[in-house]
């Protein structure tokens, strides 16, 4: 009777750690907690310097528009749900729900980023706040432009991933992944967005 030898299969994913996290995904977490820490860095120096008097010029929380912003941010939150509408439908294999909703994510994005250079403009033109103007300001047009580079990227993102998508095939098991790492990154825009409107725009007091 000859032996049969029996062997342990072989883990070939090198890119799970000890975490149990591949390291893709890993590095995406990384990256976004420097991003966050970046982020409440210019948030605190915003609100340093929002409420000190003694500067010339206007305040930006003297002219914002409460609710054209919440429009701008209402749409930039329902792309969250179209970006989990994208991951939910490739995991079901309908590549057509797939391209859909990366499509409607980035579109939605763009029209986020509308209404901040819309926002900029009327800033600059009507109100005559530049980036120059004081502190205050300066520190307001770093912080959310800032975020809006963030929106760019990611919309560009979402948008290679279309066309790929509309490649014969669609999107793959490893473009799976790819789709799951923009995700993860557009809801930390969402999320970061939630945070300077809530802090910066609602919670501002005009300065004396």
């Amino acid at each position: 009777m000859s032996d049969v030898v029996h062997e342990t299969p072989v883990a070939h994913h090198d890119e799970h750690e000890s975490t149990g996290i591949g390291n893709r995904k890993l590095g995406m977490w990384v990256f976004l907690s420097s991003e966050f820490m970046f982020f409440g860095a210019l948030i605190a120096t915003y609100l340093l310097y929002s409420n000190r008097g003694g500067f010339e010029g206007t305040y930006p929380s003297e002219i914002y528009d409460i609710p054209f912003t919440s429009v701008s941010s209402f749409v930039l939150l329902m792309s969250s749900l179209t970006m989990v509408l994208a991951h939910n439908a490739l995991s079901k294999g309908d590549q057509n729900g797939t391209r859909t909703w990366l499509f409607a994510t980035a579109a939605l994005g763009a029209v986020f980023l509308g209404g901040q250079v819309f926002e900029f403009t009327e800033f600059i033109v009507q109100s005559d706040m530049t980036l120059s103007t004081n502190p205050a300001a300066s520190a307001f047009y770093l912080l959310t432009g800032f975020h809006g580079t963030h929106v760019a990227v990611g919309v560009i993102m979402l948008l290679s991933l279309w066309g790929i998508s509309r490649r014969k095939g669609g999107l793959s098991e490893e473009h799976g992944m790819n789709l799951e790492l923009v995700g993860l990154y557009w809801h930390f825009v969402d999320i970061i967005w939630i945070v300077i409107f809530t802090v910066v725009y609602l919670l501002s007091v005009p300065s004396a």
